[in-house]
């Protein structure tokens, strides 16, 4: 990824905590030199001195038979973007697009069955927990989950390389800046008003 020094980001419990946060990723991999790529919600954890990223797919999905012959697969989390008129500056320019990305690179294997289990035990807990009536794994019936689980391909990414960029107008000045967030607010884009509050945050860091 292209991470210009004004907007790369280096702190890993920053990009620990986005991708937490923005955990509905993309999985790349390649077929006979074709990328094929599974939008998937996923898990980021720590296992001794390793990071891995879990998640599962449909058994019909092609794509989880690519982890073998695949020596590297990517996966990318993207968080709130938007369009930023040059009309916000105070002099002449072109316009641009604020963002944060975050990818991985890692290689896949696949999860035993009990390995699975544990990911969608963890899933089920971090969206549901919260909910006046969550459905957990332990009130999933036997025969249900020994039907459904047939039907999906648990995966594990141990992480390689990681990079990341937040792309926040850090290179404008703090007239433009200020602007900038001040109109964000204004749109009516809900990802507008989500990158103009990132960037508040972030000029206070």
């Amino acid at each position: 990824m292209y991470t210009p020094k004004h907007f790369k980001v280096t702190d890993f419990e920053e990009i620990q905590e986005f991708v937490q946060t923005n955990s509905f990723g993309t999985l790349v991999t390649t077929k006979k030199g074709r990328p094929i790529a599974t939008h998937l919600p996923l898990q980021f954890v720590k296992e001794a001195d390793d990071f891995y990223i879990t998640g599962h797919m449909a058994y019909g999905n092609p794509q989880w038979r690519t982890f073998e012959t695949t020596e590297e697969v990517l996966v990318m989390f993207q968080g709130p973007h938007a369009y930023i008129s040059s009309s916000w500056y105070e002099q002449e320019n072109v316009p641009t697009w604020n963002y944060q990305a975050v990818h991985a690179y890692g290689t896949a294997t696949i999860l035993a069955e009990e390995e699975l289990k544990q990911d969608l035990t963890k899933l089920l807990d971090k969206y549901e927990k919260h909910r006046e009536d969550p459905v957990l794994w332990d009130k999933l019936s036997p025969s249900l989950v020994e039907k459904e689980i047939k039907g999906i391909v648990g995966f594990k990414i141990k992480v390689g390389e990681i990079q990341a960029a937040y792309k926040l107008s850090q290179n404008r000045n703090e007239t433009d800046y200020a602007n900038i967030v001040e109109q964000l607010h204004n749109e009516e884009n809900p990802d507008s008003k989500q990158l103009a509050e990132m960037m508040e945050k972030n000029r206070k860091n």
